[in-house]
């Protein structure tokens, strides 16, 4: 059995949510400063790919990223050559999910956001070192949970994928992909197997991200009670 859709899979989701993650929240950190109707325009933009049906979000890139493109044809000449490619599964999944992160990180930094941040900036602290030390620390839970809801949303993604990186077994067949042409082909056995496997590791993500919630929950009401 060809196991290189799990592989592209998980290689993909693991790879575009590092990208997003960092992508994300350092985007909500520095928005979250700045006010302003530009910056609210801003966020439509970082929001586009969210609404927007994921084959046009794929167009689009294909667009960008494309030979016929001034930046594609760069990217050609300088021998990076992205559509239909591996790295182009992870462009197509970092933009999709990018939405999902930011909104998470957004919502985590806002709600310690406040009066310790105002003292830390009082007593001088960079906004850079605000941001390392304090901000990141207290909404690490928020954070962590936006980056496994990224993971599982990468893992799934199909329409942007398909159309930026199309379907090569192997290179870019990732596991909606492998179902949705399994089921062209009238496969459904396998269509069914690797809907099973996809469900099996959104399952394992999302478990684990309860279970580390749940054991953080545990130690600070240890922490509590012995105070």
């Amino acid at each position: 059995m060809d196991l290189s859709p799990v592989e592209l899979s998980l290689e993909t989701s693991v790879v575009a949510t590092a990208v997003v993650a960092v992508g994300g929240t350092l985007a909500a950190g520095w928005r979250i400063r700045r006010r302003g109707v530009a910056l609210e325009l801003l966020d439509g933009v970082f929001l586009l790919p969210l609404v927007l049906p994921p084959t046009v979000v794929g167009f689009l890139l294909l667009l960008v990223l494309g030979r016929t493109s001034p930046l594609g044809n760069l990217l050609y000449e300088l021998g990076a050559r992205l559509v239909f490619s591996w790295p182009a599964t992870v462009i197509a999944a970092s933009v999709t999910t990018f939405p999902l992160m930011y909104m998470t990180s957004r919502a985590a930094l806002e709600q310690v956001e406040g009066p310790l941040m105002e003292a830390a900036r009082t007593l001088g602290a960079s906004e850079g070192r605000i941001f390392r030390e304090i901000l990141l620390p207290l909404a690490w839970p928020g954070l962590a949970a936006g980056m496994v809801l990224t993971f599982a949303r990468a893992l799934g993604d199909f329409g942007a994928t398909l159309i930026l990186a199309g379907d090569i077994p192997g290179r870019t067949q990732t596991l909606p992909l492998a179902i949705f042409f399994a089921v062209e082909s009238g496969d459904t056995a396998e269509a069914v197997r690797w809907s099973l496997v996809t469900v099996g590791i959104s399952l394992v993500a999302l478990g684990a991200l309860n279970l580390w919630t749940r054991h953080r929950k545990g130690l600070a009401m240890r922490v509590v009670q012995q105070d």
